[in-house]
């Protein structure tokens, strides 16, 4: 069985790589173009899982991030030392392990739902079970949330988009990979 697997869009399920626009905490690109979402088998199962849930409520899931090259996590992690968002590049992260997934909600026409606040708003604001935010974007946390864990993964408490296999860390970390390569140091 291969380490990783290409993640392709499916009818419910949009693949938006982040890390492949300047629209990210680092404000640039940080993959190379021609990046592609990539999973351990394990978990692109669950996120196809998630991905049908979501459609039964006429939702679909859009994919910020998956499978990150240990090099990618060295620039966050330079960038913002701090553990409740960004895992130590020497320990490496749940992404380079390639069970981790940042996602989020869209409507029927394909425009993200409102979660309070952006994908990699590293905040307070951005943790789970806030009670300073619009009820309809706790909502939409809270069933996201329900989508990603009945598909089989689990959360964390400081980022609302971010999903990974249980025992997570129990996974080997991964070499870097053609399928995302790092544009910066």
């Amino acid at each position: 069985m291969p380490d990783l697997i290409a993640i392709p869009e499916t009818d419910g399920l949009r693949i938006s790589l982040a890390y492949a626009t300047p629209d990210n905490l680092t404000g640039r690109p940080v993959y190379a173009s021609g990046a592609r979402c990539a999973l351990r088998p394990i978990a692109a199962d669950c996120l196809q899982r998630a991905a049908r849930a979501a459609r039964r409520a006429g939702l679909g899931l859009i994919v910020y991030d998956a499978y990150r090259p240990a090099a990618a996590q060295a620039v966050f992690w330079r960038l913002l030392p701090d553990p409740r968002y960004v895992a130590d590049a020497s320990q490496g992260s749940n992404h380079t392990r390639g069970v981790a997934v940042d996602v989020g909600l869209l409507d029927a026409g394909g425009v993200p739902l409102d979660m309070g606040t952006g994908f990699d708003d590293m905040r307070d604001q951005s943790h789970h079970d806030r009670d300073d935010l619009p009820p309809d974007a706790q909502r939409n946390r809270h069933l996201l949330l329900g989508i990603m864990l009945q598909a089989g993964f689990c959360s964390i408490p400081t980022e609302w988009w971010h999903y990974e296999l249980p025992d997570a860390q129990e996974y080997a970390l991964l070499p870097e990979s053609d399928m995302v390569r790092v544009d910066v140091d």
